[in-house]
């Protein structure tokens, strides 16, 4: 198994959290400003928490959120610049935390070169009344659409995010040559960005070559609804997201209704016994935690089943806080869910701080027991309030007993087998 299974990851979205203007609204805001810098203030905090593995979100150039990427091989401008990254990078080695990258290739922004020289030839031809051209060597699709207007392939219908033609071998270059380029410069992963929308025999194509050249390189693909064992064994991938988990985790807790936990456990045995699962309670495309059990000792349940189960587990950057927010519809939508930190740890106020004091307990639980990362659950009481079940070794040569009670606080033990001292009592007090 990749070492990188064994990592906790803590995810941050640069853009909100250095501060830097989502939706700039002048070329003043588009100058460089090394605000990636920031990021390096905080390693020794996410070090202490028990996180070795940063996860960024987008940080090349595009025109706003970052998911509309216009160049994949220059640093956003309002993150800083080359000289801004190799710092980071430098910083992270340092201290033994590895850097994951998001790679945005299933789409791409509308001011991406490519896509406008496409668009230009196809308007051209759309004008002289002539068929639009297209093979699988182009980028891009274009057609007309049924009002007889010029169309093209876009990302769940955004204008703003034009699709990649993954039939090309342009494309399949493109990705290749961004990636292998980055992990030169030092980036260890990468999270593949609505992976499943992508063709798999595109990953499968993909992947390959870049682990002939980086053969410990670790890739863990978006999958919000797919057959996840599917698209491991087709893509090649290493690990998907375990939305799956994510859904029963919150849910579970806010109906005090553990049988749908339990049922997603089985599923979650399954496929650990083929790859391990990206596992997290929180990321920048959903609500936080915290909002969604609307309890704090409920949250403290979350995260001891987060650190409890088989998977390889991201804390997203406020949820070690214990920060709410709510993602809603429409533009701005996210901005509540990444928000800025201070330029230092020394900037926050005292909420929160029993939860990463909480994930920090969790980590080190975990991480003297790497064998956690791929180990299945066998239930031993299940009731709606109460759930008690034994985490297992795939080796069966190590467990250890989970017992998670809602009645009138909620709480987790976490024992050894045999015996009746926990090795760890979670729960909160106000």
């Amino acid at each position: 198994m990749n070492s990188m299974a064994y990592r906790v990851w803590w995810q941050v979205y640069p853009l909100g959290f250095c501060g830097a203007p989502i939706r700039p609204q002048s070329n003043e805001e588009r100058c460089i400003k090394p605000r990636l810098d920031r990021i390096v203030n905080w390693l020794d905090y996410m070090k202490d928490m028990g996180c070795d593995g940063l996860l960024l979100g987008p940080i090349f150039e595009a025109d706003t959120h970052g998911y509309d990427t216009t160049d994949y091989y220059r640093i956003d401008p309002r993150l800083g610049d080359e000289a801004s990254f190799n710092r980071l990078v430098n910083a992270c080695h340092e201290r033994g935390i590895v850097l994951m990258l998001d790679g945005v290739f299933n789409h791409v922004g509308r001011k991406f070169p490519e896509f406008q020289r496409e668009l230009q030839r196809a308007q051209h031809e759309f004008r002289n009344g002539g068929s639009i051209s297209h093979d699988n060597e182009d980028m891009f699709s274009f057609s007309r659409a049924g009002d007889g207007k010029l169309d093209y392939e876009k990302f769940e219908g955004h204008a703003i995010l034009p699709a990649l033609n993954h039939r090309s071998s342009k494309v399949a270059d493109l990705v290749v040559d961004v990636m292998t380029h980055w992990m030169a410069r030092g980036v260890d992963a990468w999270r593949l960005d609505a992976a499943a929308t992508v063709p798999s025999e595109f990953w499968a194509q993909v992947l390959p070559r870049i682990r002939r050249k980086k053969p410990d390189a670790w890739f863990m693909g978006e999958a919000i609804q797919s057959d996840y064992l599917q698209l491991v064994k087709d893509s090649t991938m290493d690990s998907v997201t375990q939305y799956e988990l994510w859904k029963a985790i919150w849910s579970s807790l806010k109906e005090e209704n553990f049988y749908e936990l339990d049922w997603c456990l089985k599923r979650h045995n399954d496929f650990l016994g083929t790859f391990v699962p990206q596992t997290f309670i929180g990321n920048h495309d959903v609500s936080r935690i915290a909002s969604l059990v609307e309890d704090e000792g409920k949250l403290a349940v979350a995260v001891a089943l987060l650190f409890m189960l088989g998977g390889t587990p991201s804390i997203y950057y406020g949820d070690e806080r214990a920060w709410c927010g709510l993602k809603t519809d429409g533009v701005g939508g996210d901005d509540e869910v990444r928000p800025e930190y201070p330029d230092t740890p020394a900037g926050l106020s005292n909420q929160g701080d029993w939860m990463y004091r909480l994930i920090s307990q969790l980590a080190a639980v975990r991480q003297a027991r790497p064998w956690i990362a791929d180990a299945s659950t066998k239930p031993v009481i299940l009731d709606n309030r109460h759930y008690v079940y034994d985490i297992c070794a795939r080796n069966e040569e190590a467990s250890l007993r989970v017992d998670i009670s809602l009645d009138q606080r909620p709480h987790v033990d976490i024992l050894k087998q045999g015996e009746a001292k926990p090795l760890l009592h979670v729960e909160h007090h106000t």
